[in-house]
């Protein structure tokens, strides 16, 4: 098994969960690196994985996707200086508990999720993918495990039909249709979840459905008849929409190869200076030593 984690869920959550008055050596805030790492540790105890890595979020204005549409994500709010400031510590945690780190100032931790799981899947060896994102669900395949951790929720191919409405593989057809408001990603004027889904149980593909429109009419769901209109207007937004949604799965990755992503258990020399200056206290680095321990049997 595979565990791809998307830190920056857990990161985020972490910050906005955790009071301020988690503390490093230095007195600046620390709740969000500290947050991560119980999460991190807590996922190695549970799982006690052999491969492992987690994917971060350097792209949130240099993303490839802002050369096609400079408004992709234009309406989040960048880090908040207090989080910002924890976000270099968080990598720092999880390669001292020695989890492979990739990131990238072009493409986004869901691309490196893509590419890591599209080079090392098989039917032998399945893939875990450890977010609350629902557009990674498009890269579930069978065997595969879409989990939300936080939420104790993990979906198969099935399960995801049964949140989304459609297969994974129709998942960025869905966005290209509905957009999506989290990612400031457009769609289909008038077009909700429902509608999106229904039209694809009906037509395979947005390109299926733009080769049909005609037959939209006959779709069985409210606004049929001046459904084909809607989608004529913004055939050129779909498309685009769904191609801001697609997960690239060709990331260019320094070190990837299945050696690379084994998890190396903790090195305690490096921990333990770390675990000091970010003010973590005993329970986190009793447990770090816990890890170190199989590294040396």
């Amino acid at each position: 098994m595979l565990y791809l984690v998307d830190a920056s869920v857990y990161i985020f959550r972490a910050y906005f969960s955790l009071p301020d008055t988690f503390r490093d050596a230095d007195g600046n805030p620390a709740q969000a690196v500290y947050g991560f790492a119980g999460f991190l540790t807590e996922l190695l105890e549970r799982e006690n994985p052999r491969h492992i890595a987690c994917a971060f979020d350097e792209s949130l204005t240099t993303s490839f996707r802002n050369d096609t549409w400079p408004d992709y994500k234009a309406n989040r709010e960048l880090p908040p200086e207090e989080l910002e400031r924890q976000l270099g510590a968080c990598r720092d945690v999880a390669e001292a508990l020695g989890i492979a780190c990739f990131a990238s100032d072009r493409y986004e931790a869901d691309d490196i999720i893509g590419t890591l799981a599209s080079m090392h899947r098989s039917t032998e060896f399945p893939i875990t993918i450890v977010t609350r994102d629902k557009d990674l669900g498009q890269l579930v395949e069978p065997g595969d495990t879409w989990w939300d951790y936080a939420g104790n929720k993990r979906l198969d191919v099935a399960g995801i039909v049964e949140k989304m409405g459609v297969k994974p593989s129709q998942v960025p057809d869905l966005l290209g249709l509905m957009g999506d408001s989290v990612d400031n990603i457009p769609g289909v004027k008038g077009v909700g979840a429902k509608t999106a889904a229904a039209l694809l149980a009906h037509f395979d593909s947005l390109d299926d459905l733009y080769a049909r429109l005609d037959d939209v009419a006959d779709v069985p769901v409210r606004g049929a008849a001046s459904l084909a209109g809607k989608l004529e207007a913004d055939r050129d937004m779909a498309f685009l929409s769904r191609e801001l949604a697609t997960i690239h799965c060709s990331v260019p990755l320094d070190a990837a190869a299945l050696d690379d992503l084994a998890w190396r258990y903790p090195d305690i020399d490096i921990v333990t200076p770390l675990y000091e200056r970010l003010n973590f206290g005993k329970r986190l680095h009793r447990q770090a030593e816990k890890f170190a321990a199989r590294r040396n049997a």
